[in-house]
């Protein structure tokens, strides 16, 4: 078991568009465990492998439905291959901002593809939770943050207010 560094806002790391998995390997999937310890460490329900420093289209999340059914995923290569036109709002908050939680509009449904760390091919059709993390996943995958999602002012209201946290 190895705990990770959770990069915060501001690394460049979570602004980058993660580099695609070429090979699954034997470092892969530790990666993939190591991310487990780290997010379930922070008490998260996901984490994307930009998160504790790798520029890597890896993810994982633990969610359970309100019928208490968990769906646990680890995807490497993820990609949201179709999402509702219907939305969803909810609260987000995120383990590379701590602290700082918005209201985010997302697509109600989606339809992810991906490999397994097995190199199996995946195909996750979600809504509720588990489609909200799917993509606030996805989005650490291509160098976006869910702050990025919400109007510039209320940006900048929480950008303002994690600058403050972070010199208090």
């Amino acid at each position: 078991m190895a705990l990770l560094d959770i990069r915060l806002l501001g690394e460049k790391v979570l602004r980058r568009k993660a580099d695609p998995v070429e090979e699954i390997t034997d470092e892969t999937r530790r990666l993939v465990s190591d991310m487990w310890d780290t997010m379930y460490e922070a008490e998260g329900i996901g984490l994307a492998a930009p998160q504790v420093g790798m520029s890597l289209r890896i993810l994982v999340v633990d969610v359970a439905d309100e019928d208490e059914s968990r769906h646990v995923h680890a995807l490497v290569n993820p990609v949201v291959v179709e999402s509702s036109n219907a939305t969803d709002k909810a609260r987000e908050g995120c383990l590379s901002i701590p602290g700082i939680e918005e209201t985010v509009t997302r697509p109600a449904r989606v339809t992810v593809e991906a490999l397994s760390v097995d190199g199996e091919a995946v195909r996750i059709e979600a809504d509720g939770l588990l489609a909200r993390a799917l993509q606030h996943e996805v989005d650490h995958l291509d160098g976006v943050l869910f702050i990025d999602r919400v109007s510039p002012l209320k940006r900048s209201m929480l950008l303002r207010k994690w600058r403050k946290s972070k010199a208090g």
